[in-house]
């Protein structure tokens, strides 16, 4: 199994927890907990498989991923009231989440060879889209657009890193490892000390 494919399957794991904590803040019933989970999941990958024109999306050629996530799924519909404060749950995990997802898209990319600019996309791609996904569709604001938060930031600086280190000659699986660490790093900051970006503040016109 390649380091990709593990990566794949990690950020498929705490993604669904996270979609399925959200479906239960959402209260809604176990086929809502496994399609939220299911989701957030895979979305991410979805999107890089079909940009790269990949043989078949990962999911579909593995359906252990979506068996991960549906079994997530139930477990948190279980267990989700055991959880005091499951938004905090939900920002934690998924900043675990798109640090792993970012090092699998980045990893994929890599693979098939594609340049730079490809490669960070597709890492702020995988990392980011289910996540967007999953907000959007139970009526949240997005953390990817959470004012002035570092997000989606922390994905291309953790993908930008993996390129750098690769173009230094360091090794595929250390540069990846690298690159969830960045981005980690930096979510994890932004989570804790309130890390964040300059935000546009409007002006009245000039007379």
């Amino acid at each position: 199994m390649s380091l990709v494919t593990l990566l794949d399957y990690a950020s498929v794991l705490v993604f669904a927890l996270t979609g399925a904590l959200v479906a239960s803040r959402a209260q809604l019933d176990i086929v809502g907990f496994a399609f939220i989970s299911c989701l957030t999941a895979v979305g991410g990958g979805t999107v890089r498989d079909l940009l790269l024109g990949r043989d078949e999306v990962f999911w579909v050629a593995d359906l252990n991923h979506i068996l991960l996530a549906t079994g997530a799924a139930v477990a948190v519909f279980f267990s989700a009231h055991l959880v005091e404060s499951r938004l905090r749950w939900v920002i934690w995990l998924d900043s675990f989440a798109l640090a792993i997802a970012v090092s699998a898209g980045t990893g994929a990319a890599v693979a098939m060879g594609k340049p730079a600019v490809i490669v960070v996309l597709m890492g702020m791609a995988t990392g980011s889209l289910g996540g967007l996904m999953r907000d959007v569709v139970v009526g949240e604001v997005p953390l990817v657009l959470k004012q002035g938060e570092l997000y989606i930031t922390c994905a291309m600086s953790g993908a930008m890193v993996a390129v750098a280190a690769l173009s230094f000659g360091l090794a595929s699986g250390l540069a990846l490892i690298l690159c969830a660490m960045v981005c980690w790093g930096l979510r994890a900051g932004s989570i804790a000390f309130g890390w964040h970006l300059p935000v546009y503040k409007s002006r009245p016109p000039r007379s």
